[in-house]
């Protein structure tokens, strides 16, 4: 597969730069007969744009899509899907003075010399988060043919910033989703939200910038989704995850608390529900997958970002050109920490996984009817 596919039946394909003419997407494997305009690709690209508050990054970009091919008469017809943004606000001043002076946290040196220096480095180029909108893209399509042909509903919201944890236990589904878009941090708990704006406008004046926590849940998941061994359904998310900037670690279920428990603390036992008769289990500790395999329950996992790397202190790097260690103070736009925008990210990433796998297993049709 192609390094900038993602997925087998249902595949995304992303294409551009952050300073480039556009970032687009390519959909392949989209079944016909969707009714589909720009409208229900927008309202996801919006929750993730820029410039939307104080603890996000002053580009000002619409993000507008624009839809080039696929649809006819306002319904999808099997062909690929072709859906673009152009850039608008790119500043790329900053990013000539720094060019040869790699910075701390960044992908600058790596690519420097995966590419032989022949890498877009202006706004970090193919390595920017602002790729992520080309996933929001796909994934809101793929979002939608899960709803409208399975009922399937996936959310994702913040569970920490920094030290501070937002108390989303004892939350329904329900009171997760209708709640986690109330405030610019994304997390259901109003209480530590405002904490942790706080927490990231300190860090803001600082100079400095913070990491965090998205946890994600579904309902409606059907068991018998992944194909072992090397295609399991928690390999195939986490390979998706891990394609968004900033991630460094997913856990499914207990994760790695439940590295700690003993088996009879930790296994989730079965059980019959009287209403459906439909096989449940009575805690989630494996995150509603075992053995690579969907098992019917909700699937939970939580995604680690780390600190957003482009900070304005003062830092110690090289210079590539000169071959000497120099300062570097990152100038530009940049986000104080990225959680806040992640959540529209990680649900179209596992959106397009679980559109693909349905596929797979036969649960989605090759053509949509009313």
């Amino acid at each position: 597969m192609p390094a900038n596919t993602l997925g087998d039946r249902f595949t995304i394909t992303s294409f551009g730069e952050s300073h480039g003419k556009c970032i687009g997407t390519i959909i392949d494997g989209c079944p016909a007969g969707l009714k589909l305009d720009e409208s229900d690709i927008q309202p996801l690209l919006d929750l993730r744009k820029p410039g939307q508050s104080a603890i996000t990054t002053q580009r000002k970009e619409i993000d507008k899509a624009s839809i080039l091919s696929g649809v006819f008469n306002g319904f999808t017809t099997g062909a690929p899907i072709c859906i673009i943004i152009w850039n608008s606000d790119a500043d790329s001043r900053s990013y000539e003075e720094i060019k040869n002076t790699p910075r701390p946290g960044h992908s600058d040196y790596p690519a420097y010399v995966k590419y032989g220096g022949f890498a877009d480095y202006r706004g970090s180029g193919r390595f920017s988060g602002r790729l992520t909108a080309t996933i929001v893209m796909g994934g809101a399509i793929a979002l939608k043919i899960l709803s409208e042909a399975l009922k399937i509903r996936i959310i994702s919201y913040t569970k920490s910033i920094g030290k501070i944890f937002g108390n989303t236990e004892n939350m329904s589904f329900d009171e997760l989703s209708n709640k986690r878009y109330s405030n610019d941090v994304r997390c259901p708990d109003d209480e530590a939200a405002l904490k942790m704006k706080e927490s990231i406008l300190l860090a803001r004046k600082q100079g400095d910038s913070l990491g965090g926590i998205i946890e994600c849940t579904t309902s409606n998941i059907p068991p018998g989704l992944g194909e072992p061994i090397f295609e399991s359904i928690e390999s195939e998310i986490s390979k998706g995850l891990f394609s968004i900037p900033a991630v460094k670690g997913v856990e499914f279920g207990s994760g790695f608390g439940g590295s700690s428990l003993s088996g009879s603390q930790n296994n989730d036992t079965f059980y019959i529900e009287n209403n459906s008769g439909a096989i449940l289990t009575k805690s989630n500790n494996s995150g509603g997958i075992l053995g690579g395999i969907t098992n019917g329950m909700p699937l939970k996992f939580r995604i680690a970002f780390k600190p957003a790397a482009s900070i304005s202190m003062t830092q110690r790097t090289i210079d590539m050109e000169k071959k000497i260690e120099t300062d570097l103070q990152v100038k530009g736009r940049h986000d104080p920490c990225v959680v806040p925008r992640a959540p529209p990210v990680v649900d179209s990433v596992v959106g397009i996984v679980l559109a693909d796998h349905c596929l797979k297993c036969n649960l989605i049709p090759s053509v949509l009817k009313e």
